[in-house]
Order: C-alpha cells, then sequence, then structure tokens
C-alpha cells in the first residue's frame, strides 16, 4: 500500500511542479487547468494517507508532506476565486442606470442550434451588449432578429469555430475588426457610449488554446493578450476586456496579463463562475473572462443556465462611478514580469501599437 501511495503523490507532485516552468508546450500549459481538481485530489490522497498508512513510519510523514505541500500550493491559486479572499471589485453603492453597462458573454458552440433558449436567456437579463463567439453565418442568420432592439453591430462571421459578433443598445464608435496574431483568429474593438455621456473603450478577444488541435504552444494566446494589456494600460478611458480567453483565471498567464493592463477581475472574492466544460460536471474552469479598469463597480455577476453550447454564458453588470475604492486593487507588475511580457510579444514579432485605440480617433 504504501508503494502504491508513493506513486499516487509522485505523480501528483509532477502535475504540480511541471507548470512552475514557464515553458509553453501545450501539455504543460493544460495543467494550468485543472487546479481545483487537482486540489480536491490530493485533499482526498492526504485524508486516505493519514487514513490508511502507518503513521509511526517516517516514509509515511514524507509522503503526507508532500502531498501536503502540493495541495497548499494548488489552494493559492484557487483561494481568490472563493468567498473567502476579499473582494478587488467593491459592489456598486448605487444603480444609476445611466452609468450602468451590462453585458452577456456567450461562447455559442458553432455546432449548436438552441438560438431559442439564448434568445430567452437575452429577454430575461436584457445585456446591453450581446458578444458572441464560435458564431457563424447560420448564427448571424438567427441573431440579426436582435438588431431591432439592438442596432449596433460588429460582425465576422467564420465557419473556423473562431466567428465574433457584437450586438449592441449603445452606440458604438470606431469599431475594427483586427487580426492581431494569428490570421485566422479576429479580434473586435470599439468605443462605446454610455447614456450617461461616458466613453468606454471595449474589446472581445477569442485567441486560440494552445492544445495539440490548435495550437502547440501557448506563444499565440499569450501575445494576444499581452498587447492587449499594454495598449489599455495606456489609457485613461474607462476600458472592458471580455470574451472566450481559451485561459484560466487563476493561471499565471492571465495574472500576467491583469498586471500589466491593470484591470480588474470581478470573480476574486466571489466565486469561480467556471464557464466551460458545460456537459462535464468534474471537468469545469473558467475559461470566459470580464476584466475591467479601476473606474467601474459591479452591480451582479452570474453563469447562466445552459443553452446547449459547451460553455455557459456569463453575464457581467458593471456600473461607472467616481468612486476610488477600487484604485488600489488589482496585481501590480514587477520588472520580471515586464520582461517576461517582452519575450512573449518578441517571440511572435507583435507590439502594442497593432491593438486599436478607439478613443483617440472619437469625435468629441
Amino acid at each position: 500500500m504504501l508503494v502504491t501511495f508513493l506513486i499516487i503523490t509522485v505523480t501528483f507532485a509532477i502535475l504540480t511542479m511541471l507548470p512552475l516552468s514557464r515553458h509553453e508546450a501545450w501539455w504543460i500549459r493544460g495543467l494550468d487547468f485543472p487546479r481545483l481538481q487537482l486540489f480536491l485530489a490530493l485533499l482526498f490522497t492526504l485524508a486516505l494517507e493519514l487514513s490508511l498508512l502507518d503513521l509511526s513510519s517516517k516514509q509515511t510523514w514524507g509522503l503526507v508532506a508532500v502531498a501536503l505541500a502540493c495541495l497548499v500550493y494548488q489552494a493559492w491559486w484557487i483561494v481568490p476565486y472563493t468567498r473567502i479572499f476579499p473582494r478587488e471589485v467593491k459592489a456598486a453603492n448605487n444603480s444609476d442606470s445611466r452609468g450602468r453597462i451590462r453585458i452577456i458573454t456567450a461562447n455559442v458552440l458553432m455546432t449548436n442550434r438552441n438560438a431559442k433558449v439564448l434568445f430567452a436567456l437575452i429577454r430575461e437579463f436584457q445585456p446591453d451588449i450581446l458578444v458572441t463567439l464560435e458564431s457563424d453565418l447560420w448564427w448571424q442568420s438567427q441573431l440579426d432578429i436582435l438588431e431591432t432592439d439592438y442596432p449596433y453591430t460588429i460582425k465576422c462571421p467564420l465557419d473556423n469555430l473562431y466567428g465574433m459578433h457584437v450586438y449592441s443598445r449603445f452606440p458604438m464608435m470606431n469599431s475594427q475588426i483586427e487580426y492581431l496574431v494569428e490570421p485566422d483568429k479576429p479580434s473586435m474593438h470599439a468605443l462605446v457610449l454610455l447614456p450617461s455621456g461616458h466613453k468606454v473603450r471595449v474589446h472581445f478577444l477569442h485567441p486560440a488554446p494552445p492544445s495539440p488541435t490548435e495550437n502547440n504552444e501557448s506563444s499565440e494566446r499569450d501575445a494576444e493578450l499581452v498587447i492587449i494589456a499594454k495598449s489599455v494600460a495606456e489609457t485613461n478611458v474607462p476600458v472592458i476586456v471580455t470574451g472566450d480567453l481559451n485561459d484560466v483565471a487563476w493561471s499565471e498567464t492571465t495574472r500576467l496579463f491583469r498586471k500589466i493592463s491593470g484591470l480588474l477581475d470581478p470573480r476574486v472574492g466571489r466565486g469561480m463562475f467556471n464557464t466551460f466544460h458545460a456537459d462535464y460536471w468534474f471537468l469545469r474552469w473558467p475559461l470566459d473572462h470580464l476584466f475591467h479598469s479601476k473606474h467601474f463597480m459591479l452591480q451582479s455577476i452570474k453563469r447562466l443556465r445552459s443553452f446547449g453550447s459547451d460553455h455557459y454564458a456569463l453575464f457581467t453588470e458593471l456600473v461607472l462611478t467616481a468612486d476610488t475604492n477600487n484604485e488600489h486593487n488589482g496585481l501590480d507588475a514587477d520588472a520580471d514580469d515586464l520582461a517576461w511580457a517582452k519575450r512573449k510579444t518578441e517571440d511572435q514579432n507583435v507590439d502594442k501599437s497593432a491593438v486599436p485605440q478607439p478613443e483617440k480617433h472619437s469625435v468629441a
């Protein structure tokens, strides 16, 4: 039995240690995803070791120490996405509808044909902006019925799982579709005019994941996130970045994005809001994200019910505020972070100058 637990504990130790490397191979970066599952498996293993092994043996306590160290390390990453951690974004203390913006971010799954269920969610939650990922021409033909209520649109139907559409009640200015890193992976950029008269810079993203069927490494995804982060860090305009980033909230690369951009994650201190995989409860993690600048507070964030996709949709309601309670929240970048970000952009030969800055061309 000791040998069995030795093999199990060493395996968990390897799975825990591999992501410490910044190697971008898909099979290493993929281990960033199941930290919650690894935490629970380690907790179960630790309980079994304490229950079944000889506690007078030094070998037993060696295994317990290794399992406990791995458990604590995995917990360090996921605890911020639980309610025991301080909230990064303060709750909105007013309901000023003129400064409010409600967004549904939905990876629809290109082959999914349950558009009616998505429309029911739209009617129920009344977003001001709907952004869809994986939407092709069939989805566009269904979504165009929304234009009566959502007259401002950006459309990029594709049949490669990277189509995108945005439908907005609010005026969108200087809208652009760009292919920042890969020639078939679009992103969308615009300036949204709120009823209050304030302008919000928005970026909608869906970079490809590191996987054996997509990119062998995470370098393309990471480079896109870094140049977006560097670009928004230089503006004083309120910013929202949302989409399926094909990276988990607790990964080192998502943390790098937050450090470089200065954007906040409203899930910190509130929950994981795991949006993928909708069909397998035991394999879920937060892939769909919304980050925002310190100009906003949070009114509401919800994972919506299933609509036939392999992703759940994410609903986020923000309120633009002059309150400075968020001013000192978030993550700070150090010299190592900046150097690492620079290496990622140089690896893909991309630069923040490629990212549209819609506020620079707006009409006052």
